[in-house]
């Protein structure tokens, strides 16, 4: 009962105008003229539009010298363009209500854009998006500035002890792969980056054929085909797909104690774990889910908080990316309930690892999940995200039709066998900040 609800809930959350027989989610896919993917549903509930470009071109595409230009290259795009400056963009957005959005990872980098559908406001909202997309102009005297606040953050961030283990995390876990990269770049080479950099960075990887377009809101096929035509026809070209060396696995366990002042210990474990497309996902994903990622019904948050007390919160999750992406356990905890917090999560895992999930431990995470999968798509903002990540990874058109039925499909079986080829804890990184050293020390040496 509680799958056909879920299922009718999902139906009722996705009735969009012109459905697909064959989709629950009606997902329309075509390409412009200069090649950008562009994927599209019409939603008519309410008089707004969600679009979104993203393009390959993350931190992994920086160089060592001067890591920070991709960060700085996305964060320059609404900072003036086509002629206006950063106050002009603001005020025109300000003026027809729209709201500008970007984000930058890894992988990826993209802007994204929230207005109304009426005609006079999304024109106004679209001409300025577009001049963002196509006509950045990286101002010499913007960067210098925004190059002194990054690097100031940058530098306070450092102090932190949740700074200080994700970057040691990295290193230990890529080494000198491109994932390894800080995203926002160092302060020594943020310090370096010229306009050039940006405007070479914006024409070697913000390329229409690479493009990845997505649209969701009140707007008919025509209108949206129009639409991505007009935000992408101004791009460059580049006839190349920007590419990401494999990532190599890591050859021992090592563990990196860092001394603090701070009064808890920020505790973190992992290696790389998977690629966005790979076939263990879904089984990866549930085990995870009874490991260490549904929080109060996992092994983890028993083991360590429950039980005894030792962290508030303790967690473990996958980071697919166009590469393997980090399998990670973390949590904080006292400076001298450090060792023990390691040797318990451990030890969970060693477990884990063992015996795999019980029935009742898999019953109640498909029927989370499952139950919970309507409030993945239960708006527009949302589907808009999903759109990106189906287009910019190759996923099927049906990914989200099928999320339910590939949850329900996974046993005990494939989550003992996907972990086993997936997570080793004979080949993991362990980064500890501000614990007892001696204690550590003596936990890892048996």
């Amino acid at each position: 009962m509680l799958n056909k609800l879920t299922r009718y809930l999902c139906a009722l959350l996705l009735c969009l105008a012109a459905t697909p027989a064959w989709s629950l989610l009606p997902i329309q896919y075509w390409q412009t003229k200069n090649g950008a993917r562009v994927y599209f549903v019409e939603a008519r509930n309410l008089p707004m539009l969600d679009v979104s470009v993203d393009f390959p071109a993350g931190s992994a595409y920086d160089t060592r010298e001067k890591s920070g230009v991709a960060a700085l290259t996305q964060s320059l795009l609404k900072l003036g363009a086509g002629g206006l400056t950063e106050d002009e963009i603001s005020r025109r957005m300000a003026d027809s209500g729209a709201q500008f959005g970007g984000r930058v990872d890894s992988d990826r980098a993209g802007v994204s854009l929230r207005t109304l559908s009426s005609a006079e406001e999304r024109e106004q909202a679209l001409d300025v998006f577009a001049r963002l997309l196509q006509q950045p102009e990286f101002p010499t005297a913007v960067l210098d500035r925004e190059k002194k606040r990054l690097i100031d953050a940058i530098k306070e961030a450092d102090t932190k002890p949740e700074t200080l283990m994700s970057k040691s995390f990295n290193e230990l876990a890529y080494g000198s792969h491109p994932y390894g990269l800080r995203g926002s770049g160092e302060a020594v080479t943020v310090a370096r980056i010229v306009r050039d950099d940006l405007a070479s960075f914006y024409q070697r990887f913000y390329t229409a054929d690479n493009a990845v377009v997505a649209i969701i809101g009140d707007l008919a096929r025509v209108d949206a085909e129009a639409m991505a035509e007009r935000l992408t026809a101004g791009l460059p070209r580049s006839n190349t797909v920007p590419s990401i060396p494999p990532v190599p696995s890591l050859e021992r366990a090592e563990t990196r104690v860092i001394p603090h002042p701070a009064s808890q210990s920020h505790l973190v474990m992992g290696m790389p774990g998977i690629k966005r497309d790979d076939p263990d996902y879904f089984p990866l994903f549930v085990g995870n889910y009874i490991l260490g990622g549904g929080g109060f019904q996992s092994r983890i948050t028993e083991e360590v908080r429950s039980k005894r007390g030792l962290a508030y919160s303790a967690y473990s999750y996958f980071s697919p990316m166009q590469e393997r992406g980090l399998f990670v356990i973390g949590l904080q905890t006292r400076k001298d309930q450090a060792a023990e917090a390691l040797a318990v999560v451990r030890a969970t895992l060693k477990d884990f690892l063992d015996t795999g999930p019980t029935a009742d431990e898999l019953r109640r995470a498909k029927q989370n999940l499952v139950g919970g999968f309507p409030l993945r798509i239960d708006s527009n903002r949302k589907i808009l995200d999903y759109l990106s990540v189906i287009g910019f990874y190759h996923l099927p058109l049906t990914y989200l039709e099928e999320f339910v039925p590939r949850v329900e499909k996974v046993t005990i079986a494939d989550i003992r066998a996907a972990f086993g080829r997936r997570v080793d804890p004979a080949h993991m990184a362990t980064v500890i900040v501000g614990p007892d050293a001696a204690a550590i020390a003596a936990a890892t040496s048996k």
